[in-house]
């Protein structure tokens, strides 16, 4: 089953509440969990639930953006994603790709080489910039065996790959916490549910462990502000 990207708008603003501070300005880029594939609006995708969890956690405003195509890997994300948001500047910027790879088959040194080009171009236009893990593609029920055990072996290469290119280009790694039941997957058993990108964004900011500072808000320096 292959299911459709989630409708637009993949941009948005997220009242925060509390701060006259500037909105915080959100960047996710990648492959099919930033298209929004699984919900049918992006705001219950990565993208707009992040951008929710991260307002009610500081405070402040979150204008975020999604830019991401289904079935990208990380040589497209380079050469025709990247290039659509080096113009603009970007609090916070997380990559998140791994599964076409995985798939793809795409080899081991490519892959390091490209997610090198990736962290370094958004260094370039963002303060912060995170990488979430590869997901554990043998853990994926929709796929059969002996596939789900091969892919599984090859995205935790990939995975350890990634984890040692963001350790040397100083981006954030951020492990992937959340559930493969059901009621967490969407309808193709592939992609998450709605309940399934809540639960992914919740595990991101947990893992950002944003310092709260005296007043209560989270402190803009934990997210790259002013940096």
């Amino acid at each position: 089953m292959r299911l459709p990207d989630a409708a637009p708008p993949w941009h948005g603003l997220v009242d925060g509440g509390k701060s006259v501070a500037p909105p915080l300005r959100l960047l996710l880029l990648g492959e099919s969990t930033v298209s929004g594939v699984g919900v049918e609006r992006q705001a219950d995708g990565l993208a707009g639930q992040l951008a929710g969890q991260l307002a009610a956690a500081t405070g402040r405003a979150v204008q975020w953006q999604a830019v991401g195509r289904n079935g990208a890997d990380a040589r497209l994300v380079l050469q025709a994603l990247l290039p659509q948001v080096l113009n603009q500047q970007w609090d916070m910027a997380l990559l998140v790709l791994g599964v076409n790879d995985t798939t793809h088959l795409t080899l081991r040194k490519h892959w390091r080489r490209r997610l090198q080009q990736l962290i370094v171009g958004l260094h370039g236009c963002a303060a912060q910039v995170g990488v979430t893990a590869v997901p554990p593609l043998g853990y994926f029920n929709a796929l059969p065996q002996p596939l789900r055990s091969w892919f599984g072996l090859r995205a935790s290469l990939l995975d350890a790959d990634l984890r040692a290119v963001a350790a040397q280009q100083r981006a954030v790694y951020l492990a992937l916490d959340m559930s493969f039941k059901p009621a967490y997957l969407a309808r193709d058993g592939f992609h998450p549910s709605a309940a399934g990108y809540r639960l992914w964004a919740s595990g991101i900011l947990r893992q950002l462990a944003l310092p709260v500072s005296p007043d209560g808000e989270c402190s803009d320096a934990a997210i790259g502000v002013g940096n």
